[in-house]
């Protein structure tokens, strides 16, 4: 067995774990990870195992949750096929559903075609995965992450203390923005998640949930859509890359050492989302604006370090 290959594994994993939910970006973690342990790639079968991984972890914590609203799906579609569905009487369920949905129609835009080129929007990703100046592009993503972040943090204050209205079964609320997303919102929500999918070092989480708070949904509300909005899309960016997986390099020592790497991002995953809800919920989401807003610094300091002097930063 490679030890050494599951030592990175496994602190790869516990990244993953932790920076997928909390909103500080997962891809720009583990680039900037694999560049300093002098990783060239984690290899996609990792890749593509790490996000099971952390789809377990937002199973196992949304389960009552998912459950839920597995079940309201299929009511709706009976009302649906019956004629007794009506969009004004949606409860809750319904409405998450149903804004779920619109909030996936913009991941489309990331197969539109690149005038000029024979590459599509996703394919920027992969451009700037590969470019040698890949780092400084991952240190500003994570630095608009910081601002987002800012920017929502200060619309959620904005909404405080305001009457908002509630589900049908409820006259008002009081709190920091709307329970209920609408057809707008679940748009602006999901250009947000497809602009996280391009730039490595923007988070999914930070982008959709700053962006709902703009949008003046409140902040549990909008934390709860992002994680789930998340479960389609790490699905389907899990299957796209399991047809560029070679089989042949996949030995019993790998697969070994990324199950362990799967197991780490799994716990790990579970115990940030516990976090990220507390924290949200305590006020305390600038400890992530400050801390993505510094590493984006450090990160451009190092590319900018590494292009002058044409070397190499490495800590192991």
């Amino acid at each position: 067995m490679d030890f050494i290959q599951v030592i990175q594994d496994v602190i790869l994993g516990i990244i993953q774990g932790l920076t997928e939910f909390l909103p500080v970006s997962s891809s720009g973690h583990l680039t900037v990870a694999q560049h300093l342990m002098g990783i060239d790639d984690g290899g996609i079968f990792l890749d593509v195992m790490l996000h099971i991984g952390t789809l377990v972890a937002v199973f196992a914590f949304y389960h009552k949750l998912i459950w839920r609203l597995i079940k309201a799906f299929f009511s709706m579609v009976k009302d649906i096929f019956t004629g007794k569905f009506s969009w004004k009487n949606m409860d809750g369920d319904r409405n998450m559903i149903v804004m779920l949905v619109i909030g996936l129609i913009p991941l489309f835009l990331l197969f539109l075609p690149i005038p000029g080129t024979d590459m599509k929007i996703k394919d920027l990703a992969e451009v700037f995965a590969g470019d040698k100046h890949f780092l400084i592009v991952a240190g500003f993503s994570l630095i608009v992450t910081s601002i987002l972040l800012t920017i929502g943090i200060f619309c959620n204050k904005r909404m405080a203390g305001k009457h908002f209205k509630k589900d049908a079964d409820d006259s008002k609320y009081e709190g920091n923005g709307r329970k209920r997303y609408t057809v707008v919102d679940s748009i602006v929500v999901g250009i947000g998640q497809c602009m996280a999918a391009v730039f490595p070092g923007l988070s999914r989480s930070g982008t959709t949930l700053a962006f709902g708070q703009m949008r003046g949904i409140n902040k549990q509300a909008a934390l709860d859509y992002t994680f789930i909005l998340g479960i389609p899309s790490i699905i389907a960016a899990a299957v796209l890359e399991i047809k560029d997986i070679d089989a042949s390099m996949i030995t019993s020592d790998t697969l070994i050492a990324v199950l362990c790497g799967v197991i780490a991002a799994a716990v790990v995953g579970y115990f940030a989302i516990v976090l990220f809800k507390w924290l949200l919920k305590t006020d305390r989401m600038y400890i992530f604006a400050i801390y993505a807003g510094l590493l984006g610094l450090a990160v451009v300091a190092i590319s900018i370090y590494e292009i002058a002097t044409n070397s190499f930063v490495s800590f192991v």
